[in-house]
């Protein structure tokens, strides 16, 4: 379901808005620093409970505000409104579906499924393996309805391990309990991530294929840990090692997605634009293995479309889009290098974001160019 409506207050430099958001494709135009990514910002804490540009949610609310209260509602019968408030003086996150307090993010998470692509997505080749293993997850927990529980039960058996790692005098009853507990729901999310991932290659490759011709780059799902031996045995014979080092060497919680052209990394091989389209084809492969699987779609968040990409390729990446016939929020600096990037037949609605005279960044409707 699409956002038709928005109203977000105390965010950054952003004047107090109410927006109207079309179904289709929404361009926001205007100068650095007036408030576009600040936009982008705001859904996604909608959908996340979190922001993409700082850890700590108070650093996003205006320096003249009490706090950051932001709204949004999705089209439906009935539509369903969903909100989020962090005051300066709390540190406790308020969010609300349909008018009653929730208390998990993961509320959120499911209602607004968000892709975002903007420069911090470039860490999907480039950054530890952390970064991919969120990227893995999100689409599990999407899909698969009991992945949330494994993966908290896999956590909890995790950190009462590395508790007796460290505390020295390791029980071995204690230790074997709890060793059974990982072995078993780290085999869960090893089996949940495996078959997503054989739903998701052939939509990817698809995808990368799009927008940009790379024969030979592949998608290679590590997930942590030898993958001749069995997990029980890998944590038996590495107690030792493990508590020298204080921590679990290996494990789920180590999974990781390779990347490479050939024998090597991409990272190694591919240009900047070459990356943005990769790192484009994940994700927006991500939202179309979404709606093959549930009938839901995402909703795309696109911080400076335009950047590293050539013309030829900018009107490419549009056209999956209105292929897609999602919804997305896209920024851009340049008016003109988006335009005739969609036929007529494809609903844009535009915005110029544009600085007042108190510093603010405003909101203001625009027509479409065609030409």
């Amino acid at each position: 379901m699409p956002l038709d409506r928005l109203a977000f207050q105390g965010l950054r430099n952003l004047q107090a808005l109410e927006l109207s958001p079309g179904p289709r494709i929404n361009l926001f135009i205007g100068d650095n620093g007036t408030g576009k990514t600040s936009l982008l910002e705001g859904i996604h804490v909608l959908g996340m409970g979190r922001s993409f540009r700082t850890r700590q949610l108070r650093h996003a609310i205006a320096h003249e505000e009490d706090g950051v209260t932001l709204h949004g509602r999705l089209s439906g019968e009935p539509p369903l409104p969903i909100g989020v408030r962090r005051r300066r003086d709390s540190d406790e996150l308020e969010m609300r579906l349909a008018g009653g307090r929730v208390g998990r993010v993961s509320q959120l998470v499911e209602t607004l499924p968000l892709q975002l692509i903007n420069p911090d997505a470039f860490r999907l080749l480039e950054g530890s393996p952390a970064g991919r293993r969120e990227f893995l997850d999100w689409g599990v927990f999407h899909v698969k309805h009991d992945f949330l529980d494994a993966w908290k039960r896999f956590r909890r058996a995790l950190k009462h391990r590395n508790a007796l790692l460290r505390h020295g005098r390791m029980s071995d009853a204690s230790m074997g309990a709890w060793e059974r507990e990982l072995t078993h729901w780290g085999a869960r999310l090893d089996e949940l991530r495996r078959a997503w991932i054989d739903a998701f290659l052939p939509v990817f490759q698809e995808t990368l294929e799009g927008l940009i011709a790379l024969p030979g780059l592949q998608l290679r799902y590590a997930r942590g840990w030898d993958r001749k031996r069995q997990l029980a045995d890998v944590l038996e014979q590495s107690r030792e090692t493990d508590r020298q080092m204080g921590f679990t060497q290996q494990g789920p919680q180590r999974a990781d997605l390779g990347i490479r052209l050939g024998r090597r990394p991409a990272i190694e091989i591919l240009s900047r634009g070459q990356q943005k389209l990769v790192v484009s084809a994940l994700k927006l492969a991500q939202g179309r293995l979404l709606e093959r699987l549930t009938g839901r779609s995402c909703v795309y968040l696109i911080d400076d479309l335009p950047a590293e990409l050539d013309g030829e390729h900018r009107r490419v990446f549009c056209e999956w889009l209105a292929h897609m016939r999602c919804q997305a929020f896209i920024t851009s600096v340049d008016p003109n290098a988006l335009t005739g990037s969609w036929d007529v037949d494809t609903p844009v609605s535009m915005f110029h974001v544009k600085h007042t005279e108190a510093g603010q960044g405003q909101l203001l409707p625009m027509d479409r160019q065609t030409s």
